[in-house]
């Protein structure tokens, strides 16, 4: 007989235009992060050219002689802070970090700029202070009589919208929040972005919020620094959406390849028997198999039943009989009893199996006969 299964060779013709596919999209991903610039980094990274960086403000700033300190861990901002005594504290993403550390951290800065804080992080660092709601940015007047903001004029602001009573001053709808310690709430990084700053007063507001010190220390928290203390969320929380969509694309790209690869079931195809096998041998086998087994009792049903399907049309019923009628059109054909031949307990040797099959075979000649 000839062996169906793949062998190697089989196997890779059938498997390299996928891995040929596979390669080339890695590759093709590899070279287009190498040749991405490098200055693209993240969000309201003063060192990233992308519209939602801010390398733009970064540079306004060291134009106006503000040194600027990119920090992305706790020990490293409380290092810098440290370092400066007079310094303004930038924290894009409070949440990464524990509220208790942000405090300290707050009390060694001159000024802190809390970006997007929200209300899980208020009720620990700035009690009183509660998020009224959240809006897109858009084109908002300062509606208050903080100097920076009374400076900058119209600017475009949005996100978390803050309230304080009594505590402190909101300015454009609430999108900033001043507190008394020189500590100032964002409701997101809008105004800080390279894509938003030559927005109507964006770049001033950005500049006199992080500039009124020598020295600004921009902390990018990191989800995996250790000590912010901050349990760590989920993987794909932290991956990029871009990621995602890549994901989904991959996903689709495997099912159309599975259903390209897959089998096609389609009509039976009667192929021919490598060997014929006569039906005696198959009998035989077949008892062979019962005997070996001392499987009596399970032969001498199937010897009854087939006996059965076969008086069935020469009796006038149909298939699925019940044993009375069938009892009764046999008594009526041949005037004996065949309830124990046909229902009764099962052979307990191989000669009590045999005598059964000679009369069932008896039985049959009768009924055909009468």
């Amino acid at each position: 007989m000839t062996s169906v299964s793949p062998d190697a060779r089989r196997i890779w013709r059938a498997a390299r235009a996928p891995l040929f596919i596979a390669v080339v999209l890695v590759l093709g991903a590899v070279v287009l992060t190498l040749a991405r610039d490098t200055g693209t980094h993240g969000a309201l990274d003063p060192g990233s050219a992308d519209p939602g960086g801010s390398r733009a403000l970064a540079k306004l700033l060291e134009g106006q002689g503000v040194r600027i300190v990119t920090t992305h861990t706790v020990d490293d901002t409380r290092e810098a802070l440290g370092a400066n005594a007079e310094a303004t504290l930038l924290v894009t993403d409070p949440s990464l970090v524990e509220p208790a550390l942000l405090a300290r951290l707050r009390g060694s800065a001159a000024d802190a700029v809390f970006v997007g804080a929200g209300q899980d992080v208020l009720d620990l660092l700035l009690p009183g202070v509660v998020v009224k709601g959240q809006e897109d940015p858009s084109v908002r007047s300062p509606d208050c009589t903080i100097a920076v903001a009374v400076a900058a004029g119209d600017a475009v602001l949005g996100g978390l919208e803050y309230e304080a009573h009594g505590r402190g001053r909101p300015c454009y709808g609430g999108s900033l929040l001043q507190l008394t310690g020189s500590t100032t709430l964002l409701g997101d990084g809008t105004p800080l972005t390279n894509e938003r700053l030559g927005d109507q007063g964006d770049a001033a507001l950005s500049m006199r919020l992080l500039g009124r010190h020598a020295t600004l220390v921009w902390y990018l928290p990191s989800p995996g620094d250790p000590a912010a203390g901050v349990t760590q969320r989920p993987l794909l929380d932290l991956l990029p959406r871009s990621w995602l969509f890549g994901a989904i694309q991959l996903g689709v790209a495997a099912v159309f390849l599975a259903l390209w690869r897959a089998r096609r079931l389609g009509p039976v195809v009667a192929e021919p028997l490598p060997v014929v096998v006569r039906s005696a041998e198959t009998t035989e086998g077949r008892a062979r198999l019962y005997r070996r087994s001392g499987s009596a009792a399970h032969a001498a049903g199937l010897l009854r039943q087939a006996t059965i399907d076969r008086l069935l049309p020469e009796l006038g019923l149909g298939a699925g009989a019940e044993p009375a009628a069938v009892l009764s059109a046999i008594s009526a054909r041949t005037g004996r009893d065949a309830a124990p031949l046909l229902y009764g307990p099962a052979p307990e040797d191989d000669a009590s199996l045999v005598r059964l099959a000679d009369e069932l075979d008896r039985l049959e000649r009768e009924v055909r006969g009468s």
